[in-house]
């Protein structure tokens, strides 16, 4: 075995047994003797054992069940979306199991690897669990044993408030589609996870001692349980072959650029929604009115924020989105058209909302017609049943619709048409995780939660792509499953967020771990309406409380919507103050999210981010007290941000307009309860530390 001379890929057999293959940046070694590979990173960071496996006939197999391990074929050489490289493809066989290919990807001074498992059979299989990796022996910066390894734990969806979780050994955790395994101090750090996301729901099981080391990981697709909101087991995938997930394995000097590698690396699979509009900014109805939304509220705010507040700058290329939530259907068809024509004429556009894969009816309603099928299916019909016929339980109070059902597919017809024929331009669509729910599907072909939300949401976009609706239709996602994502613009990076300061880290809980997914999963992160004085149920919020839920979602990345009922005069106050920042709001139109400075604060959020503008030559710094009693004081060193220590910086308080200066590599300030701050920072002439 040899290295092809145009791949920068060295691939070699020796020993007869163990094929070794290097990129400059990586090692992979394949064991033809055991069937077990081990890869390592040139900085020793190191998966070893590293083994396929999967359920069948009620028993687990891997490929240390084999008596036989061998190259498929010699080393082939693909270029793609990940540069060039080798496809290696190790067989293992036995007389009484299915055939298990092992697939590995090596790209030329790439600091990943892709793995894929295949198992293949002359009659048809029935797997609904796949692991393509698993090991015991994992080591960062060639040491398994130091407690200060931390693991990310990515929830599957934004539901029920979850939040991402930095846990330390001991451990027993789960993530799901993505981790990363990371020094604090550090930051070196391995990223796992899945890249193709049509027919599994993928899971990361993390094991480790009372010393730290990482006991035992299994990257798998099969994953259903309490976090996935199933009630029934993983689907069966079924057929003579059946495919894994591709999985990505990366070793990273910052594990905050693994993470953006890795979602970088998922638009090569599948690319995602474009959008060309800019940054949407606006208004939403859901914390000033929940049920109680009306025609006044509505069209009140859009002549309010024409008149009084867009004069300020607060706009995206001279337009708002006004957006209806739910409890939309409360007006009357008249009053709905006459609404839709006040926010036209103001120059606006509108917005609603909608839960295609979620029917909120009690069993009283269930024979209610599905509108659009003329009364040839009722709800009972595409409600989501299990493998008796039983309806599935509710999540969140709704029953889940099956997205595969003809009737399921005619009612997204009749709602998208209604849609576009009133002439809205945004949609936000919640609750969709109903439609990722294991169960029986109308489609025999469709065996699989994943499988099933994918037909729906492809449809569904289809329907409000440009050439179904004659114009841009914004797509934006609330509830949801992280994957998969290329059917919307943007999707809610947390649950509900409403005004006050613990609204306000909850939602920077959620950007402190999923930052890296605004402009490579989805094109903006929304951060949720940003309540700037008081939502519908919850006391007023101070100043400063206030204007950190704003700050918040300025550096999002970000879906800028309002949450207000600016009929009451402190939220009118509070938007003529803080919307007519032209600082803030071409932070906010960049359209970029911040990236966390810390990471290893378990449940809580970074308090500090930072973004670097290369274009400008700038750097932003947003801080923030999450103390509404205290003051902070905070000292942020220039160089864990990402900032130059050696040098003198000129330093703009965007929300104050002041502006000073700072050098020393440390940033000192004091911030009042509940206050936060967003600075730009620029060199000053020839102060630079080279």
């Amino acid at each position: 075995m040899r290295t092809d001379s145009e791949i920068g890929v060295h691939v070699e057999l020796k020993e007869g047994v163990l094929v070794r293959i290097n990129n400059g940046l990586l090692e992979l070694d394949i064991d033809l003797a055991t069937g077990e590979a081990s890869c390592t990173s040139r900085n020793s960071s190191e998966v070893r054992g590293m083994r396929s496996a999967y359920r069948w006939n009620g028993r687990e197999y891997h490929t240390g069940s084999y008596e036989s391990h061998q190259l498929k074929e010699q080393h082939g050489i693909v270029q793609d979306g990940f540069g060039r490289g080798i496809h290696l493809i190790v067989l293992h066989e036995s007389a009484e199991l299915p055939q298990l290919e092992q697939h590995f990807y090596i790209y030329e001074q790439s600091a990943f690897v892709l793995l894929q498992s295949v198992m293949a059979s002359d009659s048809e299989l029935r797997i609904n669990r796949m692991a393509v990796l698993q090991s015991g022996e994992v080591s960062l910066d060639g040491e398994s044993g130091p407690a200060d390894v931390s693991v990310l734990r990515v929830p599957y969806d934004n539901d029920k408030w979850v939040r991402y979780t930095v846990e330390k050994p001991p451990l027993q955790t789960e993530s799901y589609e993505v981790t990363a395994l990371f020094r604090p101090d550090s930051r070196r750090g391995i990223i796992l996870g899945s890249l193709t996301h049509k027919v599994w729901k993928t899971g990361i099981k993390v094991k480790s001692g009372q010393a730290g080391g990482i006991l035992d990981l299994e990257l798998y697709g099969g994953a259903a349980g309490e976090m996935t909101r199933d009630f029934q087991p993983h689907g069966y995938v079924k057929g003579t072959r059946v495919e894994s997930p591709l999985v990505w394995l990366g070793f990273y000097e910052d594990y905050r650029e693994g993470l953006e590698a890795y979602g970088r690396a998922n638009t090569w699979i599948e690319a995602p929604l474009p959008w060309a509009g800019g940054v949407p900014a606006g208004w939403n109805s859901w914390s000033a009115a929940m049920s109680n939304l009306d025609y006044d509220l509505y069209t009140s705010t859009s002549d309010f924020l024409k008149q009084e507040v867009q004069p300020l700058g607060f706009h995206n290329e001279d337009t708002l989105y006004i957006n209806f939530d739910a409890f939309w259907d409360q007006l009357t068809p008249a009053e709905m058209a006459d609404a839709l024509n006040v926010v036209r004429n103001n120059g606006h556009k509108p917005g609603t909302y909608w839960t295609p894969f979620a029917f909120w009816g009690s069993p009283a309603q269930f024979g209610k017609p599905v509108e659009g099928t003329d009364g040839k299916y009722t709800y009972a019909d595409i409600l989501l049943r299990d493998s008796e016929g039983e309806v599935l339980p509710d999540v969140d109070g709704g029953l889940a619709i099956d997205p595969t059902h003809p009737g399921s597919v005619l009612r997204i017809d009749w709602f998208t048409d209604k849609f576009i024929a009133e002439g809205f331009e945004y949609i936000k669509l919640d609750f969709l995780a109903h439609g990722a729910l294991e169960g029986q599907h109308h489609n025999p072909e469709i065996t699989t939660g994943i499988a099933a939300y994918h037909y729906g949401m492809s449809y569904l976009q289809q329907k409000l792509s440009p050439e179904a609706a004659g114009r841009p239709f914004f797509i934006n996602l609330s509830i949801a499953p992280l994957f998969p994502y290329a059917f919307a613009h943007s999707r809610r990076v947390s649950c509900d967020v409403f005004g006050t300061l613990k609204d306000t880290e909850y939602l920077l809980n959620s950007l402190t771990h999923g930052w890296w997914m605004n402009n490579t999963l989805y094109r903006y992160n929304d951060p949720d309406h940003s309540v700037l004085y008081k939502s519908f149920n919850q006391e007023p919020t101070g100043w400063h409380e206030g204007r950190s839920r704003m700050t918040a979602s300025v550096i999002a990345g970000t879906v800028l919507l309002l949450g207000d009922d600016f009929r009451k005069e402190e939220a009118a106050i509070r938007a003529k103050a803080w919307l007519g920042n032209k600082d803030i709001m071409d932070v906010a139109r960049l359209g970029k999210t911040f990236r966390p400075v810390e990471g290893d604060l378990g449940e809580r959020a970074s308090d500090v981010f930072v973004l670097e503008a290369a274009e400008e030559a700038a750097f932003y710094l947003a801080v923030f007290n999450f103390d509404d009693a205290q003051d902070a004081h905070k000292s942020v060193p220039l160089a864990r941000a990402g900032l130059d220590a050696q040098a003198a910086y000129i330093l703009q308080d965007l929300w104050e307009g002041t502006q000073g200066e700072v050098s020393g590599g440390e940033l000192s300030i004091t911030l009042e309860p509940a206050e936060s701050k967003i600075y730009k920072l620029i060199v000053k002439t020839g102060q630079t530390g080279e």
